[in-house]
This record gives C-alpha cells, structure tokens and sequence, in this order.
C-alpha cells in the first residue's frame, strides 16, 4: 500500500483540532514548524486541515512518551526533580 494514498484520509478543520489539542494555534503552528506536530494541509486558498489519523498518533506517541518517563523516574539533572 502507498504511503501517501489518500484513501482512507479523514480530515479535521481547526475547531476540531483544538477540541482534541488543547494548545493555542501558535504552539501548534510553532510545533508544525519544529516537527514536532503533525503538517496541515491546504483543502482550498482559504482552509486547511489535518490528517486524523495522524493527529492520533502523535497523541498517542506523547501518551507513550509520558508512561516511559514515568517508568524511568527522576534522573540526574532533571530539573523537574531538582531540589528548590
């Protein structure tokens, strides 16, 4: 199967975007920018969308990412854990 088929692609809007992120169009624009978020796409001149398929995924990989740090604990260094 092609990476890139459309075929099962769903398409969100922002507003459904922003119902499943909480974070401001600029942070998601940022981490687009970054990498560190899933690309837009332009639908027409005037809107774009998201793949939901991936807007999942990236939900997951940072659910995962969070449930990996907590199994390693406080290092060294992490200022989080850091005496105030």
């Amino acid at each position: 199967m092609n990476p890139h088929s459309t075929a099962n692609v769903i398409a969100i809007n922002r507003k459904e975007l922003l119902s499943k992120i909480p974070l401001s169009d600029r942070t998601i624009f940022d981490m687009e920018k970054r990498g560190e978020f899933p690309q837009r796409f332009c639908l027409s001149n005037r809107v774009v969308a998201w793949d939901l398929a991936e807007v999942d995924a990236w939900i997951e990989a940072r659910k995962n990412a969070r449930e990996s740090e907590q199994m390693r604990g406080p290092q060294v260094g992490d200022r989080r854990y850091a005496r105030q």
